[in-house]
């Protein structure tokens, strides 16, 4: 989690809950942030092998869906959160 707190508060641009499962997170699009993310986001899937993960570019942001099955929920619930306290600091 403190790895994704660091990327929350370095490189957050806006966050949406498009759904009970689904986050969309806006991410600054430098190429270090996406070589972060990819490698943040491959080791937890190795991990909880219940989240989808999907990074993609749009102009200069990067967006990384974030989905999990419904049994989940909770867990995103977390990570909303905790993208929320990065984004009001």
């Amino acid at each position: 989690m403190a790895e994704f707190d660091g990327l929350f508060s370095s490189a957050l641009r806006g966050l949406e809950r498009v759904g009970p499962t689904h986050l969309r997170l806006v991410l600054d699009g430098r190429p270090q942030v996406e070589e972060t993310t990819r490698d943040l986001v491959a080791r937890e899937t190795s991990c909880c092998s219940f989240f989808s993960f999907r990074l993609s570019p749009e102009g200069r942001h990067l967006i990384l869906d974030i989905e999990v099955p419904a049994v989940h929920s909770r867990v995103l619930d977390g990570l909303v959160a905790r993208a929320n306290d990065q984004v009001a600091s």
